[in-house]
């Protein structure tokens, strides 16, 4: 199979993953209803953010947890308009040299993949075997696959050497079957693996959060602590949602939000070392012919705008709005980021319509 219609195949299959605490990458396994990731990424969560290229960003469930393998089971998302497995590779062992691709989807990113080859096809750390390798991994791309140039999933990226020059290890396929026969065997909805006696355990096997087997405590992922937004993304949680919008939903990571409104794309992030809060609106692209009508226009509107500024990066239309978090409190933040997602939307019809920017697509 070539390289272009491997990646294009895994794109179908390819996660992103966004919490309140952290961001990553998992792939979709249809044939077993189920997200993979690593436990690293979605902990301390009940529910996490999902968008893909095969179905609509949406809400969906931790189900089973295994600290020990760095492994995580989300709920496959609603609505999955390809349901076409990506094989695991179980039947043979990768040679030392072999060539692989680590594919990942930071999230707010572009997919993005990676080339490199097998070091040690069995390096062994606190009696897990793992692969080592040398495609580039980046952050967001844990709980990413590391795929053959077959086509096949060899592993799932668990996590790299820091300043290692590319040094990146990846849990194999075989352990990941073992991992998700032992969670479907188990014929509930919610299970971890003790961290301790390592056994895959249900909700009987489990007595006031203590497993039953060898006394550990075990949380099981629907029992974990809801987050809680405090101080200023509190204050910006509840505007978002005085605005009509779903916090939960807009969370694509630590004090980041995105929300949709109309045709524009708007990101709110929250800089605590600088205090802070930086709205953008990503309206149209520029035109492709006939840019200085529409760089003229963009100028006269910068000198009549209140609390907001146009701007272009690379070939995007930027509206931005920022406020410091000392003046920040909901009825000032709610009239500033109405004012903010209304404009965003009345600008990028009058780019498009009047000076022939080129619509974006909303995802």
């Amino acid at each position: 199979m070539a390289i272009a219609e491997v990646i294009e195949q895994l794109k179908l299959v390819i996660v992103q993953i966004a919490t309140p605490y952290n961001t990553g990458t998992g792939f979709l396994i249809p044939s077993e209803n189920l997200i993979v990731t690593n436990e690293h990424v979605v902990r301390d969560n009940r529910r996490v953010v999902v968008n893909g290229s095969a179905f609509d960003k949406q809400i969906v469930d931790v189900l089973f947890l295994d600290s020990k393998l760095d492994l995580a089971f989300l709920a496959s998302p609603r609505g999955l308009r390809d349901s076409t497995d990506v094989p695991l590779l179980t039947g043979r062992s990768l040679d030392e040299g072999e060539s692989v691709l680590a594919i990942g989807h930071p999230y707010g990113l572009k997919f993005t993949t990676t080339n490199g080859i097998i070091s040690n096809a069995a390096h062994h750390m606190q009696g897990i075997r793992y692969l080592q390798h040398d495609a580039a991994l980046n952050p967001g791309n844990s709980g990413g696959p590391l795929v053959t140039h077959q086509g096949e999933i060899a592993g799932v990226n668990t996590f790299i050497v820091k300043d290692g020059n590319n040094i990146g290890f990846s849990l194999p396929a075989a352990l990941l079957r073992e991992a998700l026969d032992d969670y479907l065997k188990i014929e509930t909805r919610f299970a971890l693996r003790c961290s301790s006696c390592s056994n895959i355990l249900s909700e009987k096997m489990v007595e006031d959060q203590y497993c039953t087997i060898c006394g550990t405590k075990a949380i099981f992922p629907n029992k974990v602590d809801e987050y809680e937004a405090v101080g200023v993304n509190k204050t910006i949680e509840t505007t978002l949602t005085q605005l009509g919008h779903d916090v939960e939903l807009a969370r694509i990571g630590p004090n980041h939000w995105q929300i949709n409104e109309g045709s524009a794309k708007i990101t709110m992030a929250y800089h605590e070392d600088s205090g802070l809060i930086i709205g953008d609106a990503v309206l149209a692209d520029l035109p492709r012919a006939n840019i200085k009508p529409i760089y003229n226009y963009l100028l006269r509107q910068n000198y009549h705008l209140e609390n907001l500024s146009l701007s272009v990066r690379g070939n995007e239309i930027i509206l931005s709005l920022i406020i410091f978090d000392r003046y920040l409190n909901v009825e000032t933040a709610a009239w500033l980021m109405k004012h903010l997602f209304r404009k965003a939307d009345y600008y990028d019809n009058i780019l498009v319509e009047e000076y022939g920017a080129m619509w974006k697509e909303v995802t």
